[in-house]
């Protein structure tokens, strides 16, 4: 998991093929005012998630994994509170695995707990369980999704 403002996203180009062009898409205000939903950027291999939701806060939590992909969780409005646990350690099934969907979710508790304000992003790897959109009030957000292989 790494944690970092946008303005700092030149530091993460070379971890992924796909970064650079996904941090580009982070930065065009364009994108922000997006409706919520699935956007391409390249094709299966790079998309984004607007999302426009209330947090759900910290209550009866569940964490996801991913296998396929590769979270940039970015936040525009609103702070989200998010929960992380190294995914090899999680043991309670919640939901199992869809390879269809590329998710499984957990009911394990998670040892870390972090504020995501605008500006700032969160990548999840899959070996990162998370627990995304457990802040309060009203959230906006962009996840960026990048296959692990390109």
């Amino acid at each position: 998991m790494i944690f970092d403002a946008l303005a700092n996203d030149r530091r993460y180009f070379n971890f992924h093929p796909g970064f650079k062009a996904a941090f580009q898409y982070l930065h065009n205000p364009l994108h922000h005012a997006l409706p919520s939903g699935r956007h391409p950027i390249d094709g299966d291999r790079l998309y984004a998630m607007v999302i426009r939701a209330p947090g759900k806060g910290r209550d009866k939590v569940v964490s996801e994994i991913h296998r396929k992909y590769i979270d940039i969780q970015y936040s525009i409005q609103g702070t989200d509170t998010m929960g992380w646990r190294n995914a090899g350690d999680c043991q309670q099934i919640e939901k199992p695995f869809d390879e269809a969907k590329d998710c499984g979710l957990f009911a394990d508790s998670l040892p870390v707990w972090f504020d995501l304000p605008p500006g700032h992003f969160a990548i999840f790897y899959p070996w990162d369980a998370h627990a995304p959109m457990c802040g309060v009030g009203d959230l906006h957000k962009i996840v960026v999704k990048v296959a692990m292989e390109g």
